[in-house]
C-alpha cells in the first residue's frame, strides 16, 4: 500500500530535467495502485485501490525540489471479494470511515541509475505516518498517438509492515503477512 504508493511519479520529473516549472498527473486509465499480502503462508492475494492521484512538481530546473503526492480514498479498496473488501474497510483493519485516505509525500529521491532510483518519503495510514523508501523504475517516454502528448511510465515497488501501521493487529503473521508488497504501475502526462 505504501508503495503504492507511489513513487514513479518522481522519476517521471527526474527524467524530465527540461519541463521544469511544471506539473504531472498520472493517467487513471493507464496506472494501478496495488498490494499483496500472503495468506496462511500459502498463496498470495492482492487487491488495488481504485481511487488515487499522484501529483508530482518541481520550480527547478535541476529537480532539487520535486514533489510528489499520492492519495488514495480507503473505501475504493478492491480485492475482488466484496466481503473482504468491506472487512478490510472496517475497524478491524483500515477504518475507512474514521481514516478515509492514505497519503505519501515524499521527502527527497536519489538516482541509481539511468531507470532506477530511490524514493523517500512519508506514508500515512490508519492515522500513522513512517518514512519509507520505494524503488521505481523509470520505463520511458513515447508520444500517445491519440493526443500526441508525451507520456511517461514507472513502476514503484516496496514493503512495508501493517504492524507499522497497526492495520489488523488481530490478525498474526501466520493468517495475514505483517509484510506488504506494494506495486504500482503509473502513466504520466504534464499538465
Amino acid at each position: 500500500m505504501k508503495k503504492f504508493f507511489l513513487s514513479f511519479i518522481m522519476l517521471v520529473a527526474l527524467s524530465l530535467a527540461g519541463y521544469a516549472q511544471q506539473s504531472w498527473t498520472n493517467d487513471p486509465a493507464h496506472s494501478r495502485l496495488g498490494f499483496t499480502v500472503k495468506h496462511m503462508t500459502i498463496s498470495e492475494v492482492s487487491g488495488r485501490f481504485t481511487d488515487f492521484a499522484i501529483k508530482v512538481k518541481s520550480d527547478k530546473a535541476d529537480l532539487s525540489d520535486l514533489k510528489i503526492d499520492v492519495t488514495a480514498k480507503i473505501a475504493s479498496i478492491n480485492t475482488d471479494v466484496e466481503a473482504r473488501d468491506n472487512h478490510l474497510k472496517s475497524a478491524d483493519f483500515f477504518d475507512a470511515e474514521k481514516y478515509p485516505t492514505l497519503t505519501f509525500v515524499s521527502t527527497s529521491h536519489k538516482k541509481i541509475t539511468s531507470k532506477n532510483f530511490k524514493l523517500m518519503g512519508n506514508l500515512t495510514m490508519h492515522g500513522i505516518t513512517k518514512f519509507v523508501t520505494l524503488d521505481v523504475l523509470y520505463f520511458g517516454e513515447v508520444t500517445n498517438p491519440m493526443n500526441k502528448k508525451k507520456a511517461y511510465g514507472f513502476k514503484i515497488t516496496g514493503i512495508v509492515k501493517r504492524s507499522d501501521y497497526n492495520i489488523g493487529p488481530k490478525f498474526g503473521n501466520a493468517m495475514i503477512s505483517d509484510n506488504v508488497k506494494i506495486v504500482a504501475d503509473a502513466e504520466f502526462g504534464k499538465d
